[in-house]
């Protein structure tokens, strides 16, 4: 594409990766966050819901899943900040014949831990996992969850049967959740050899059994990096908290507008800190009374208080997706989200005050972020 831009990140620069429904873009800034360099499109007119980003072993790898009318899904990725991407020639995550299902679109990638820096893992639809065990090479399915006897019974949430959120343990190596629309959260004990279902005080408002084991519409889960008994997730109707690493969850819908939403965030260094985007309702699935409020908690749920300053508060009928909202690793932390509006915005203080990146990017699907 002629004119495309780029960024140079330097060392210690903040960098947003964000994904839309016509490609994707990258962000720069320096350490103060008070200004913003865009680079792209990249993928011009394809969709992107899934970008990652790898600093292990030394690499410096974007990753994206662009979804393509012609050519569908594929995982491409870039080591120089997007003036060059991989294009495998056939797709490089795909299901075994035996199977007999194609991959209809990426929705996670998601590097392994610290000290397993060959390993990737993602997300797609329909419903699967994949692991690469040789930094994105190649990728096999994980067949135990394929298989899981649970799955027959398992139905697509509105946007799709989708596996949207990978949680590999920060201490226990074989340990993993996953959640997945509509079907809920399922675990691994032993690397991924069998499943189950962890779901246990998750309300179904759309089933006849309110708690059934399985088939809830986990919207979200995040994970506390140094304390990972604390988790937080947002559901389709419900805001929850496990501290127990999510074998069973607390309601913690205090305050809120609406505990109906998408998105959500935890602090990288503060277990009791996170950050949700309430929407009014399944039916009518923007921001309650045309307010655009992100909302934080500093103490696990028991309290959320609104972040308002710098955003609209009238006629903003805004709607942000599950996967649109980031923070970064800085202090005070960065909190970054991006609109299906395309608007994209940023606070540099934890949300006490934000800024508007950019207003008029294509409808906004995922927002990561990295310090370079």
């Amino acid at each position: 594409m002629p004119n495309i831009r780029h960024v140079k990140p330097k060392k210690g620069d903040i960098l947003l990766l964000v994904g839309t429904m016509k490609g994707a873009f990258l962000f720069r800034a320096k350490r103060s966050r008070r200004s913003w360099d865009l680079a792209g499109p990249y993928f011009p007119g394809s969709a992107v819901y899934a970008m990652g980003y790898d600093d292990r072993d030394g690499r410096r790898r974007i990753w994206a899943g662009p979804q393509s009318m012609h050519f569908g899904s594929l995982l491409r990725s870039s080591d120089n900040f997007g003036k060059t991407w991989t294009n495998p020639e056939e797709a490089n995550v795909k299901f075994p014949t035996r199977t007999e299902t194609a991959l209809q679109r990426i929705w996670q990638i998601a590097p392994g831990r610290a000290d397993e820096p060959n390993t990737l893992y993602c997300g797609v639809e329909p419903a699967a996992l994949f692991v690469s065990k040789d930094a994105g090479e190649t990728w096999n399915l994980m067949e135990a969850l394929w298989d899981h006897p649970q799955r027959a019974n398992w139905q697509p949430g509105g946007g799709g049967l989708c596996l949207h959120t990978i949680l590999p343990d920060p201490e226990d190596k074989k340990r993993m959740r996953i959640a997945v629309s509509a079907a809920g959260m399922y675990v691994t004990d032993d690397n991924g050899a069998t499943w189950r279902p962890s779901n246990k005080g998750v309300r179904a408002e759309f089933l006849p059994n309110k708690y059934p084991e399985f088939g809830q519409c986990v919207h979200k889960v995040v994970q506390a990096p140094n304390k990972p008994q604390r988790m937080f997730l947002q559901n389709h109707w419900g805001l929850y908290r496990s501290d127990d690493r999510g074998e069973s969850w607390t309601d913690i819908a205090n305050g809120v507008p609406s505990d109906f939403g998408f998105a959500m965030a935890i602090h990288p260094e503060d277990p009791d800190r996170a950050w949700i985007v309430p929407l009014e309702s399944d039916q009518f699935r923007c921001t309650p009374e045309g307010k655009l409020r992100v909302y934080r908690t500093k103490n696990a749920g028991k309290k959320w208080e609104p972040m308002t300053k710098g955003l609209p508060q009238k006629q903003a009928y805004e709607t942000v997706l599950r996967d649109a909202m980031a923070v970064d690793s800085l202090d005070p932390a960065g909190v970054y989200f991006g609109t299906r509006s395309g608007k994209l915005f940023a606070s540099s203080d934890e949300g006490k005050r934000w800024s508007t990146v950019i207003d008029g990017l294509p409808p906004i699907l995922t927002v990561k972020t990295t310090r370079v």
